[in-house]
């Protein structure tokens, strides 16, 4: 009993820093040859809110906790890891799921601060977001 309580625990924090080195690694990365993934289909409009900076240091539902620095999104219909290109602006960013779950009232998506003050964005607004391949 005392064993089988060890290996969940053991394989819960594996799986917790898998997720936390696909989230952190992708930051910069353009994948093979030097070039991002390929955008999947037209552009979708969303509303789209800055997530509070008092989740800072929470853990999501996706095993990602929440530091200034995070760059992502949550959304309760998309699986964690979903990759997306979220444009505001004349600015676009590759990012991914990173939080699930209701986000603002009248918005589709929460995006953290960084991300938020990547793009230019202070309040609910209109998005454009595409699948990543």
């Amino acid at each position: 009993m005392v064993a089988q309580r060890l290996i969940a625990v053991a394989a819960l924090g594996l799986l917790v820093a898998v997720v936390g080195l696909a989230v952190f690694s992708g930051r910069g990365d353009s994948g093979p040859g030097g070039r991002l993934p390929e955008r999947i289909g037209p552009w979708r409009y969303a509303r789209a809110a800055p997530l509070g900076s008092q989740l800072d240091g929470a853990t999501t539902a996706c095993g990602v906790r929440l530091r200034r620095s995070s760059m992502g999104l949550a959304d309760p219909v998309l699986p964690c890891g979903a990759k997306l290109y979220v444009g505001y602006g004349g600015q676009d960013v590759l990012t991914q799921v990173i939080a699930t779950g209701p986000v603002a009232r009248g918005a589709r998506f929460g995006i953290t601060p960084a991300l938020a003050e990547e793009l230019g964005i202070e309040h609910r607004v209109t998005i454009r977001w595409s699948y990543a391949r």
